[in-house]
């Protein structure tokens, strides 16, 4: 019995010193991306479906949690199965090598089994919540697959693979609460990843220099002049199409109230140009949205300005 009862103690200790690790490498700060699939539902207000109607509003958001949840739990799975594949180039990265697998604190065994344990059932559920959300996620997987094995090594493909990520994300979101999928949401959110991508990859490349190559082979394509001009048109075209919806798009008050949020949109834009310019703070996006006051106070304001807009005078 003492022996069954050790075995039994040990092999909670190991499940236990797993479950850290394989949570850590979902890295769920980068779920805050997932949040894009709440746009749809938010941009749809008063249109699509009523605030006041709380049968309604209850079910849209309930699938809108759902799918969040199953998007979080199948991005987490492709980041291990991604640290699995960069193993090797994030050992000799000074933060990535902190990570469970580049660390080895994570077996890579261990880390494709999970990655695929929970890809699998995540897959599952996103078809039995919606079957078009689920076609959208299978092309997710694909499309983020193939980054991991070799979009990522070919310039500018790599950032406009990210760039579909998020925009994959927001059709998911109006899929999921079957609202009509704007062609400005599209825009919007595709320009928006591409300044976002091409910020990280620029603060790589200011940070590592000579030996950023070792670090991610697009990065040896890359120069400070290309990024710095990419970025530029990628901001300006992102400012363009958003002041065209404002004023545009058929959907909106006819008041032109929207075109308030263009300073914030302006301001946003710039605020991060400055943190990647200036302060090489873009290699981690995720953190930049969470830790500068000034570009989450910018976010929160410019939803709340908007929800008030729509729901007040549409």
């Amino acid at each position: 019995m003492n022996k069954q009862k050790q075995y039994k103690n040990s092999l909670n200790e190991q499940i236990s010193g797993l479950v850290m690790p394989i949570f850590v490498s979902m890295r769920p700060k980068q779920w805050s991306k997932n949040l894009l699939i709440f746009f749809a539902l938010l941009f749809s207000v008063e249109e699509s479906w009523y605030i006041t109607n709380w049968s309604t509003v209850d079910s849209m958001l309930a699938n809108s949690i759902i799918a969040f949840i199953i998007f979080s739990a199948i991005s987490g799975s492709i980041y291990l199965i991604n640290d699995v594949i960069d193993y090797r180039k994030d050992s000799i990265h000074p933060i990535k090598s902190t990570r469970p697998i580049a660390s080895g604190k994570l077996s890579r065994r261990i880390g494709i089994i999970a990655g695929t344990s929970i890809l699998l059932p995540g897959l599952i559920l996103s078809f039995l919540l919606n079957i078009n959300f689920g076609w959208i996620v299978i092309g997710y997987v694909i499309l983020m697959t193939s980054y991991s094995i070799s979009l990522k090594n070919f310039v500018l493909i790599d950032c406009f693979a990210i760039s579909a990520g998020f925009v994959l994300r927001a059709i998911a979101g109006a899929t999921v609460v079957d609202v009509p999928i704007s062609l400005w949401l599209y825009l919007c959110t595709g320009l928006g990843a591409l300044v976002i991508a091409l910020g990280k990859r620029r603060s790589e490349l200011s940070t590592f220099g000579k030996t950023a190559q070792l670090q991610r082979n697009s990065l040896r394509s890359y120069s400070m002049t290309l990024i710095d001009c990419a970025s530029l048109l990628a901001i300006i075209s992102t400012i363009v199409v958003y002041v065209t919806y404002t004023f545009t798009a058929t959907n909106l008050p006819n008041n032109y109230l929207m075109a308030l949020t263009i300073p914030m949109v302006l301001y946003g834009l710039l605020r991060y140009a400055y943190l990647v310019h200036v302060k090489n703070l873009g290699e981690s996006p995720e953190d930049l949205l969470l830790s500068d006051k000034h570009l989450f106070g910018t976010v929160t304001i410019w939803i709340a300005v908007t929800a008030l807009i729509l729901i007040i005078f549409r």
